[in-house]
């Protein structure tokens, strides 16, 4: 018998077809298993791209917040300077006034008049 008979022909050929078989049952298994990885990707995906937008939305919130703090800031360090500005005057005025110098003393005092009246018309 030559070692390619008729006869070892199809047993062959159904051993090839089983392994075909076996073969594609094998590939959708995997093809399966690539699609609940792919799935399950999707969703970590989405997941992260939730949790992205909360931290941007708490970035924006602490930026907006950050902001009206430097503004309310800036408004105490310039009511502490017009504050600083009115006790000198009011110091000047009192030295002026013991020293009996009136002209200055009411220079002085007309000078503190002006800035409370510009303040008060803010």
């Amino acid at each position: 018998m030559a070692p390619f008979s008729w006869l070892g022909r199809p047993r062959v050929a159904a051993l090839s077809r089983k392994g075909l078989k076996s073969r594609e049952k094998r590939m959708q298994k995997r093809v399966k298993r690539l699609k609940t990885e792919m799935e399950a990707r999707s969703e970590e995906h989405k997941d992260i791209r939730q949790v992205q937008n909360q931290v941007k939305e708490k970035i924006q919130g602490i930026e907006s917040e950050c902001e009206e703090l430097k503004r309310e800031t800036r408004f105490i360090i310039q009511q502490s300077a017009r504050t600083q500005v009115k006790i000198a005057l009011m110091f000047r005025i009192l030295k002026a006034r013991e020293n009996g110098d009136q002209d200055s003393a009411t220079k002085l005092t007309q000078m503190l008049r002006e800035i409370v009246g510009r303040e008060e018309e803010r």
